[in-house]
């Protein structure tokens, strides 16, 4: 990706306060180590923010790696609370950043405008990739579902795992005559407002009924708080059925299913259907949803996970100065560009291009007191 290649450069480095001087034959190593380590404690900043627990363990990693691509000067901490919690810690100040999968709704951007003078911006720093987890003794990952079977599931209609509607999907599988225990989240979640939000685009009764959003009014199951308590219920329990991002399935060995996209092709989840999901006309907001997306080789049940922040960010009560408004920009044009390069060994998709050249459009609008901080931000790493 050229823009990533681009970042990684000299000028960003001495930007960031990494300035390597060549000893003097009069001074000694360890007094330049002393006045380095000094210099080091007294510039270092911490970032702080809170929100979905999908793209927690890619956030968590990229946290690592960045505190050590600046020197330990940088450090990010993640709370992971769920999309709602995020989008409430936001809009209340708590926090620099909040993380969601569900795009912030006009009520949300007009109240945010209205108290800060500025917009919100909804940043992709991941896809979003909801599989359907289960718990089938005998049953490995691959068991293929479609938008109808798990409409009448998670509706409370197919009760058991041999049901005819699954056996047609399924042939040469011994499907158990177990009881389906449904599995949700009991928390205000993206992962909900994606996966609701496909069941919403392949059956009229769910709108109707039910609808799309990171809270619903589930009419069978039982709640799990996170993609944690959904896998931890999953796995406990034999004939259990629930939905969690790909990369909590992998990561916690976890059978998921094979979905039916709109062109009638069987999708096995992996980063490369997902990020074709993606393939499509972005608005300049990104604030939009692809589930059951007409690319043919797309996985139906994906969507973006944003990053949220503040236009002016000096309205933000979670940021003191102008120093932490930059550190926050610079580590957001990291995650979407060097950042990248950590998703695939976790499990989540690559963003496309697309996704982030919008991105760096709305950077560019990021301000601290009037000053386009997200511009010189992006000047100084040679992106625009």
């Amino acid at each position: 990706m050229k823009s990533t290649l681009i970042f990684k450069t000299l000028g960003f480095l001495a930007y960031s306060g990494i300035i390597i001087l060549a000893a003097s034959c009069g001074g000694g190593v360890s007094e330049e180590r002393s006045a380095e380590r000094e210099t080091s404690d007294a510039s270092r900043i911490d970032l702080l923010g809170a929100g979905a627990s999908f793209p927690a363990p890619l956030v968590t990693a990229m946290a690592d790696e960045y505190r050590d691509e600046t020197n330990n000067r940088v450090t990010v901490n993640y709370q992971s609370i769920g999309s709602g919690g995020g989008i409430r810690q936001f809009v209340e100040q708590t926090i620099m950043f909040g993380m969601t999968e569900a795009f912030l709704s006009d009520e949300v951007m007009a109240d945010v405008e209205k108290q800060t003078e500025g917009r919100a911006f909804n940043i992709p720093i991941t896809l979003a990739d909801v599989v359907p987890t289960y718990n089938l003794p005998g049953i490995g990952k691959g068991l293929v579902l479609n938008g109808e079977v798990l409409v009448d599931i998670f509706l409370g209609r197919i009760t058991r795992w041999n049901d005819p509607k699954i056996a047609a999907l399924n042939s040469g599988k011994n499907l158990p005559s177990l009881p389906v225990t449904v599995v949700h989240r009991s928390d205000g979640s993206g992962t909900t407002n994606v996966f609701t939000s496909y069941l919403t685009r392949v059956s009229d009764e769910w709108r109707t009924r039910i609808g799309f959003g990171t809270s619903v009014n589930w009419p069978t199951g039982i709640g799990g708080n996170g993609n944690e308590g959904v896998a931890g219920a999953v796995i406990n329990t034999p004939g259990a059925i629930g939905y969690n991002s790909l990369s909590y399935a992998l990561l916690n060995d976890m059978s998921f299913a094979y979905v039916e996209n709109s062109s009638g092709n069987i999708i096995e989840p992996s980063y490369a259907a997902t990020t074709a999901a993606a393939n499509i006309d972005l608005p300049e907001d990104t604030r939009v949803l692809f589930t059951n997306t007409p690319a043919p080789d797309g996985y139906p049940i994906a969507g973006f996970a944003w990053m949220l922040v503040y236009e002016n960010l000096d309205k933000n009560n979670a940021i003191n100065s102008r120093r932490q408004a930059e550190e926050l920009v610079q580590f957001i044009i990291w995650s979407i560009t060097d950042g990248q390069e950590l998703s695939e060994g976790l499990g989540y998709a690559r963003l496309p291009e697309a996704a982030i050249q919008r991105s760096f459009d709305m950077i560019k609008q990021i301000k601290w007191r009037g000053d386009p901080v997200g511009q010189e931000m992006l000047k100084k790493a040679g992106l625009i």
